[in-house]
């Protein structure tokens, strides 16, 4: 009874909120409401907890939230697990064979022309951050002739970083020989400097994880990036690389796991990950078949401002 009366109380005060014209008490009530409000949901949460302990296996599963991700409009291309078709591929597509470790990834990274301090840098520690690349001045060449002369080399993929006005914007991926080349807009960039309590890269192999790279475009961005590190990571080196697919939105982050040992016990109680960065987000704009060529290349996929129907609707 005590709870169906303040809750009468509290929305009689709701009600009568709009007609207290003083500003200074028209606040103050809006704060007390907004209180009544947080302890009841408490209370709530409380109780729903202390319930599903004395139900225990026979307690109801729990109501999984709505978000934009899980109402996602139905899309033909989603990826399911086992699926024969896509298994088969993975085994012919262009990166079977950095998968299945019959080549060490060898990465050239490289600028625009003319390139400012800011993707010197960025360059510099995406050449500390992937095993195998190695950093090389433009100097001016056109594109594709640096694409021939990786390919004599047997260079496994390129990166060109783009920047405007001295900030980073952009980042071409090409994979060699046959490609595809992926376009991507770099935005949120931070270098491990600019972030706080960072702690020192190391040059052990980094494990991989790949999140939410569900549809078949999807699935074969996720091969694209995984084809760049290689295949057997050193776990004793504790480093991390994620990809996270957010609503199309890729979201890089370094770490490495941190284990807190209790001296007194002598046994190891707790894990954490430390941030060795960079960070950043990147956002797919185009994937061309085989490689860079902006003239006569044929492309997979190009975003357009008219497939944006929806905030529900996405591609990767």
């Amino acid at each position: 009874m005590s709870h169906h009366r303040e809750i009468s109380s509290l929305d009689r005060k709701t009600a009568a909120l709009p007609l207290i014209k003083n500003k200074q008490k028209r606040g103050a009530l809006y704060a007390e409401i907004s209180a009544a409000k947080n302890k009841a949901r408490t209370e709530e949460r409380k109780r729903r907890v202390k319930e599903r302990e004395a139900l225990g296996e026979k307690a109801p599963p729990k109501k999984v939230a709505r978000t934009i991700e899980n109402t996602r409009e139905a899309d033909d291309t989603m990826v399911v697990p086992g699926d024969e078709e896509v298994l088969a591929d993975e085994h012919t597509d262009e990166f079977a064979g950095c998968f299945e470790a019959k080549k060490e990834p060898r990465i050239l990274i490289t600028t625009n022309v003319k390139p400012h301090m800011s993707a010197r840098k960025f360059a510099s520690e995406l050449e500390g951050i992937i095993p195998g690349a190695k950093f090389y001045e433009r100097k001016g060449y056109e594109l594709k002739k640096i694409i021939g002369y990786c390919k004599e080399k047997e260079f496994t993929d390129i990166f060109v970083i783009n920047e405007d006005r001295d900030k980073v914007n952009g980042l071409v991926h090409c994979h060699l020989p046959d490609g595809p080349t992926a376009f991507y807009k770099l935005t949120n960039l931070k270098l491990n400097k600019e972030i706080v309590n960072h702690t020192k890269n190391s040059k052990h192999r980094p494990e991989l994880i790949l999140n939410n790279f569900n549809t078949r475009l999807g699935h074969t961005l996720g091969r694209m990036l995984a084809a760049v590190f290689p295949a057997a990571p050193q776990f004793e080196g504790r480093r991390v690389i994620t990809f996270h697919n957010q609503r199309d939105f890729i979201f890089f982050r370094h770490h490495r796991y941190v284990f807190d040992i209790n001296r007194k016990k002598e046994e190891k109680t707790k894990a954490r990950i430390q941030e060795i960065g960079p960070r950043f987000t990147l956002k797919l704009r185009a994937l061309q078949h085989g490689t860079f060529d902006t003239k006569t290349g044929e492309y997979e996929w190009v975003h357009k401002t008219s497939m944006d129907t929806s905030r529900r609707r996405f591609f990767l």
